[in-house]
C-alpha cells in the first residue's frame, strides 16, 4: 500500500504540481514534437525512482515513464475541445491503473490467486444503484410534478442537477455505513441553505415542492441503500477483502 500511496504522490507533483501551464499548451500546440512530453515524462520516471528510493526501483519508474508518455500521446492525438474534460478525466484515471499495475509487478502479486470478497459486490452493486439508474428513476417518479419550461426560465449548467444528486447520494450512502450519521444532517442543511435563494426568487410554490419531493427521495434512496447494505454484510461470513 505505502507504495502505491508514493507513486501517487509522485504522480500529483508530476502531473500538477512541477507541471506549468506553458508545457501544457506547448504540449497541446506541437503534440509529439513538443520537447516538453519528454522533460514531462522524465519528470515522473525521475520522481517516481526518487520517492520509493530504492536503487532496483529503477527499471519499474522508467516504466512507469515511458506508459505516462504514451498515454499522455494519446490524449493529445484524439483530445478535441468539445471532449477535452472526458479525456482529462479518462487520462487520469488510466494513470492510476498503471500506477496500481506497476505496484502489482513490484510486489510479484499472482491475481490468479486472488478473487473479490461478496462485501465488494454490495457495495458495488450500491453505489451503481445510486448514480444514473437512481436519477432516472427519480426523474420519472416526480414526472408528473415537473415544471413547465416557462415556470423556470433561468438557465442551468448542464446536467448540473443530475451530478448534484449523484454526488449528494453517494455522500449519504458513504456517511450511512461508516456510521457517520449527523454529517447527513449537515449535508441537508448546506443543500437546503444554497437553495433557499433560488426557491424564494422564484415564487412558485409547485418549483419549491418539486426540489423538495426530488431532494426527499434522493436522500431516501440512499440512507435505505445505505441500511440495506450494513444488513447484507451483517449476513456475511467473515472475510478480508481478498481471500486466498
Amino acid at each position: 500500500m505505502i507504495l502505491f500511496i508514493k507513486l501517487l504522490l509522485a504522480h500529483l507533483i508530476g502531473d500538477f504540481i512541477l507541471q506549468p501551464n506553458s508545457w501544457v499548451a506547448d504540449k497541446e500546440a506541437k503534440k509529439e514534437k513538443s520537447i516538453y512530453l519528454y522533460w514531462h515524462m522524465l519528470l515522473h520516471g525521475i520522481l517516481a525512482w526518487a520517492i520509493v528510493a530504492n536503487v532496483s526501483f529503477g527499471i519499474y519508474a522508467a516504466v512507469l515513464a515511458i506508459l505516462h508518455g504514451f498515454i499522455d500521446l494519446l490524449k493529445l492525438r484524439f483530445q478535441k475541445p468539445k471532449t477535452k474534460r472526458g479525456w482529462f478525466v479518462a487520462d487520469q484515471i488510466v494513470h492510476i491503473l498503471i500506477v496500481g499495475g506497476i505496484v502489482l509487478l513490484w510486489n510479484k502479486v499472482d491475481l490468479g490467486n486472488y478473487e473479490i470478497d461478496n462485501r465488494a459486490w454490495i457495495y458495488i452493486t450500491a453505489v451503481l444503484l445510486l448514480t444514473t439508474p437512481a436519477s432516472i428513476i427519480i426523474k420519472n417518479v416526480i414526472s408528473i410534478w415537473t415544471p413547465d419550461e416557462s415556470e423556470t426560465k433561468e438557465a442551468d449548467l448542464q446536467n448540473a442537477g443530475k451530478y448534484i444528486g449523484i454526488l449528494e447520494r453517494l455522500f449519504v450512502f458513504f456517511f450511512i455505513v461508516t456510521g457517520n450519521f449527523a454529517s447527513i444532517g449537515f449535508l441537508m442543511a448546506a443543500k437546503s441553505i444554497f437553495r433557499f435563494g433560488d426557491l424564494t426568487k422564484s415564487k412558485d410554490r409547485k418549483l419549491t415542492e418539486y426540489v423538495l419531493i426530488g431532494t426527499l427521495m434522493s436522500f431516501g434512496m440512499a440512507i435505505a441503500s445505505g441500511y440495506l447494505v450494513l444488513y447484507a454484510l451483517s449476513q456475511l461470513v467473515p472475510q478480508n477483502p481478498f481471500i486466498n
